[in-house]
């Protein structure tokens, strides 16, 4: 894809909050490896401004291609005029793509995301799985772990009344679900904990949860270290950072806008890690002299 002679191709972010997004690194270092000349930028949307940004984006055709997180991968739908089988099962996505025609096709790359990271970290098939929250991520984990071989996904939400939708993404994909409360007792016989909720929410669910899976995947990438990686990490379990699923449903995102066949994922990784490092450092208190 291209764009007209108004200038180069954008792509760009929307979410709100939305600053602290990596995806403008990572698509970056991508066009630079692609040898495109492309922008990518984030905007903070929220659901209710949701309709004029697609207003001036729909009439700009330097726009090819927009990764959106939360809490816009929902309503977002209502924006394109097709859906992968993905985006479909989990009800939510999280990339929309210029159509020749003008419109938008919406994808989910989560489901790709997660499926791509747990298979690089040597997990290729699941039984039963736990996972922590109830969004649009946990959705598309639920979905990922469908094809993994999962037949039970056990869900641990703030209310049972929210995480109801999970039902139908667990019909979709044939697996049986069971809900309760955070702070339950968690089931022993999970092979894989998926956590889905933020880093300053689990300190005190990190004993209940953690001990009862050989295989921790925490979707948090900012902060690298979160307290339930780090208590699964001395347990000696196997730890999957959020920067993988990151990495891949970028990389995906990257060949769905551009059109090239694989995406430079080593690139994307080194630039990313670099950006995750200075930001660690930036945060460490300046020493007294």
């Amino acid at each position: 894809m291209s764009a007209d002679e108004t200038g180069r191709p954008r792509c760009g972010v929307i979410g709100s909050p939305v600053a602290h997004s990596l995806s403008p690194v990572l698509h970056t270092a991508a066009y630079a490896d692609l040898g495109l000349d492309w922008t990518y930028d984030t905007h903070d949307v929220t659901v209710e401004t949701l309709d004029a940004f697609f207003s001036g984006v729909d009439d700009d055709p330097r726009w090819v291609g927009l990764s959106v997180t939360m809490p816009l991968k929902v309503p977002v739908v209502d924006h394109v005029e097709d859906i992968d089988w993905a985006g479909g099962v989990v009800g939510a996505v999280n990339t929309v793509v210029r159509r020749d025609d003008g419109g938008w096709s919406g994808s989910n790359t989560d489901v790709f995301g997660f499926t791509e990271a747990l298979t690089a970290a040597g997990v290729r098939h699941v039984k039963h799985v736990l996972v922590l929250g109830a969004g649009a991520t946990a959705a598309s984990a639920i979905c990922a772990v469908a094809g993994l071989g999962a037949t039970k996904v056990s869900v641990l939400a703030r209310s049972s009344r929210g995480a109801s939708h999970l039902g139908a993404v667990a019909e979709r994909v044939g697996v049986e679900l069971v809900l309760d409360t955070l702070g339950s007792r968690a089931p022993h016989d999970v092979d894989l904990l998926v956590s889905t909720i933020p880093a300053a929410a689990q300190e005190r669910l990190v004993a209940a949860a953690a001990p009862h899976a050989p295989v921790v995947f925490d979707v948090i990438y900012d902060p690298v270290d979160t307290p339930l990686l780090d208590h699964a990490a001395r347990r000696g379990d196997r730890c999957i950072g959020g920067f993988e699923l990151l990495l891949h449903q970028a990389g995906r995102q990257v060949e769905l806008m551009t059109g090239c066949t694989k995406a430079p994922l080593e690139p994307m990784r080194r630039a990313g890690l670099r950006a995750l490092l200075s930001r660690r450092q930036a945060a460490l208190p300046t020493p007294r002299p």
